[in-house]
């Protein structure tokens, strides 16, 4: 798994890739965390274009940056997830707190 991260104002954007499993997601969650602390963008972007897999861990990867984004009132945006991982997002409930959307052409949320 991978990230690459951008901050543009108050707009921080991380592209994850691979597989969110157990063994990645915690690397990745600090880097995402570091940004995030020093920036304290509006808004935080997770786009999940090039995620191939996700467990339990990336609901718990997704959570704890709502929490960390909502405590000095920013908002989160879970971007192109794919439709299975949109249905367990939604199972866990991760679309009452974060808008879901999808660039990617031809797409329906």
């Amino acid at each position: 798994m991978d990230v690459i991260l951008t901050a543009e104002g108050e707009l921080v954007t991380a592209a994850l890739s691979g597989e969110i499993d157990h063994h990645g997601a915690g690397e990745i969650r600090q880097r995402i965390d570091e940004l995030v602390q020093r920036a304290e963008p509006k808004e935080l972007i997770l786009d999940f274009r090039d995620v191939t897999f996700m467990d339990s861990s990336g609901i718990g990867l997704v959570m704890g940056r709502y929490r960390l984004v909502q405590s000095f009132g920013g908002t989160l945006c879970l971007r192109n997830v794919s439709a299975p991982l949109k249905k367990v997002m939604k199972l866990a409930g991760l679309d009452r707190i974060a808008r879901m959307e999808d660039t990617r052409p031809g797409q329906k949320l």
